[in-house]
């Protein structure tokens, strides 16, 4: 590896080191600036239920002092950094005695077997329409970019409840919601994978659809752009062959559809918030919410800190991918010498 290049590696390095700092602080002062108190809830369950208010008070104090919310607020924050360190984001409050790590790790497949299917494939089929709708203009490409801008121009969570209201609804071909039927058993056997299936199509058709859309009118700008750039036409006069010609051209325009690629995966974990909670489906994203509309500080801080983790990572493959990719940024590493 050349020594600029090197030198450009670790200077991001060094920033997304700061920019994770910075973040995981955030991570934990933000949901305390939300009202309330997350143990009054707990209490208030309690006496809902029949409890005493001397119990109550009991109760109270004990979880209190097990959440750490008596100490300083300084000293709960060096004691959340430390536990980041030790991979332990600690007990939910609305769920105690659960475990956050046990809570996203039962939560996390679900989001991963929806999202990375729905971004990979919606951005191979994107670019491929995009690029083709440039390439052979016409009729097709009028028809492919009208139909995909208006796609794209739907909101995710309003195209869920549109498929949800007519093919759950109106026509009932699908579950209305859930990962799979009530009274099912988690398991690897055929009557729950194919059950988990019927409850898949809708939130997975909802998300792939407006990514093909927003995919396709991206490829389509960047590569009609690069068709009439100037290296095009001085290669077309020079006499080089048209395969050659595109083959520059879409590795051009594929930059910003790499960074869009590798920033969708890196948001995947809370990027379809919404869409699960429409569907109810078990995801992290419908984790979040619960945890959000409880103030459940320590799963709210797990799942985020997954959310800061995923996104800085995917930026920083994003910016040594460019590295590599685009020569504009090797020749400026190169003139710093």
């Amino acid at each position: 590896m050349a020594s600029p290049f090197r030198k450009y590696i670790v200077s991001k390095i060094i920033w997304y080191v700061i920019a994770f700092f910075v973040a995981i602080s955030l991570n934990f002062f933000l949901p305390r600036l939300i009202p309330g108190n997350p143990v009054d809830l707990l209490v208030a369950h309690f006496l809902q239920a029949g409890g005493s208010g001397a119990g109550a008070n009991k109760i109270y104090q004990a979880f209190i002092a097990q959440f750490g919310l008596d100490k300083p607020l300084m000293v709960q924050y060096f004691t959340y950094l430390l536990n980041v360190v030790r991979g332990n984001l600690g007990a939910s409050f609305s769920l105690y005695p659960a475990r956050v790590n046990v809570l996203i790790g039962q939560a996390l497949p679900w989001t991963l077997a929806l999202q990375i299917p729905a971004i990979i494939i919606g951005w191979i089929l994107g670019n491929v329409l995009g690029a083709l709708a440039a390439y052979k203009r016409g009729v097709f490409d009028k028809t492919l970019f009208v139909s995909s801008l208006a796609m794209s121009s739907i909101p995710y969570y309003a195209f869920a409840i549109i498929l949800l209201y007519l093919f759950a609804v109106v026509i009932p071909i699908f579950p209305a919601g859930g990962g799979y039927s009530f009274g099912l058993m988690p398991s690897f056997s055929l009557l729950f994978v194919g059950d988990a299936l019927t409850h898949y199509i809708l939130p997975f058709v909802s998300l792939v659809l407006i990514a093909i859309g927003g995919q396709a009118v991206g490829m389509r700008s960047m590569a009609i752009y690069e068709l009439g750039s100037d290296y095009v036409n001085y290669a077309s006069g020079l006499g080089v062959r048209e395969d050659r010609i595109l083959a520059f051209v879409f590795r051009n325009a594929m930059l910003p559809q790499v960074s869009g690629l590798a920033l969708s995966l890196g948001t995947l974990v809370g990027g379809a918030l919404i869409t699960e909670v429409v569907f109810s489906y078990p995801g992290i994203g419908t984790l979040l919410f619960n945890a959000i509309t409880a103030n459940d500080y320590p799963l709210i801080q797990g799942v985020t800190l997954l959310i800061i983790i995923g996104v800085l990572l995917a930026n920083f493959l994003v910016d040594i991918a460019y590295g590599y990719i685009d020569p504009r940024i090797r020749t400026a590493r190169m003139g710093e010498r």
